[in-house]
């Protein structure tokens, strides 16, 4: 299964931990890294991801982003079709700059999901990759697997 995480979902487990939503989110991110140490998750890297990581001020932070992007089994460059394909999704979803790159680096690459903790990015993008925040994710594959166990028995 291809991955493309966003910054905000690499960077979730650096947030304030006493929210509850932040909690959950977080523990979901140290799942799915697991899931892409053990090979079960592939995750996509990007020239966007690599851009953002760059300006990120917090070194700790910006360090840990380029380890899990070091494990990426692809990779999309920003090149003329992910360019004009982020101008069709900031037209067709109110989605702007780098999150409609993000976006289209993931449908270009095909990538099965987009990961994301940012709520406007999952309720208004409308294409080919299923956009999900880390909690909802790891609920449905895990749903998935079980279920998948199930038909086998």
């Amino acid at each position: 299964m291809k991955v493309y995480l966003d910054t905000s979902a690499l960077n979730r487990i650096f947030d304030d931990q006493s929210q509850p939503r932040i909690y959950l989110e977080s523990t979901s991110m140290q799942l799915i890294f697991l899931l892409v140490e053990n090979e079960v998750l592939e995750i996509i890297s990007s020239d966007a991801l690599v851009f953002e990581t760059q300006r990120n001020p917090y070194s700790d932070r910006q360090m840990f982003v380029e380890l899990v992007l070091q494990k990426a089994k692809y990779f999309q460059p920003i090149n003329q079709e992910i360019l004009e394909k982020a101008q069709q999704i900031e037209a067709l979803n109110r989605i702007k700059g780098i999150d409609a790159l993000h976006l289209a680096c993931a449908e270009v690459i095909g990538a099965d999901f987009l990961i994301t903790c940012d709520d406007k990015l999952i309720k208004r993008y409308n294409g080919s990759v299923q956009v999900k925040n880390p909690t909802e994710f790891t609920a449905n594959l895990f749903n998935s697997l079980d279920e998948e166990e199930e038909d086998e028995s």
